[in-house]
């Protein structure tokens, strides 16, 4: 951890990304979160994965989709594109289809399956939101959602401006 700032002004700064951090990393891998995963998306043989929800957000806003658009959507490569929706396409939620226009072109489309399994996710990230939602006053909502939507574009520039870190030698 890196030493903390001597100057006071830039200490309050420091405790404040440290505290940032550490919600963070709850957020990720925090206590509950594996509980919040499989009351969102199930723990049974009939759950899906966080990436397999994503997918279905992205089918569900229009009948089909182009493997590229949807891999675009996704902001995945397209080989990833393509693992998620062969696992959508086994558990019957998703489905392939020659394009009409060009027999070249795969179209992806959620199935019957998939928009039920997608709904009942929506209504318990509804209530999820509703419930965290209740924790705020209603004045410092605008200021939370923007806040949210800074920190995404801001870590969305970080990425696009720094190049991914080779893999740290393991000390020997």
């Amino acid at each position: 951890m890196p030493t903390p700032p001597e100057d006071p002004r830039h200490r309050e700064i420091y405790d404040l990304a440290v505290r940032i951090g550490l919600a963070w990393r709850e957020l990720r891998r925090g206590a509950s979160t594996s509980g919040l995963r499989e009351f969102l998306y199930g723990s049974d043989e009939e759950s899906i994965e966080q990436g397999q929800m994503d997918t279905l957000d992205i089918l569900a806003q229009r009948p089909s989709w182009r493997m590229s658009e949807l891999a675009d959507a996704l902001h995945v490569e397209p080989s990833t594109a393509t693992r998620a929706v062969e696992r959508l396409v086994k558990a019957g939620m998703a489905e392939r289809q020659a394009s009409a226009d060009d027999g070249r072109v795969v179209r992806v489309l959620i199935t019957p399956v998939g928009r039920c399994m997608h709904e009942t996710v929506v209504e318990r990230r509804t209530e999820l939101l509703t419930f965290i939602l209740k924790s705020y006053r209603r004045s410092e909502l605008p200021v939370f959602a923007d806040m949210l939507e800074r920190m995404v574009t801001a870590v969305d520039d970080f990425v696009s401006t720094h190049p991914a870190a080779p893999t740290a030698p393991i000390a020997q």
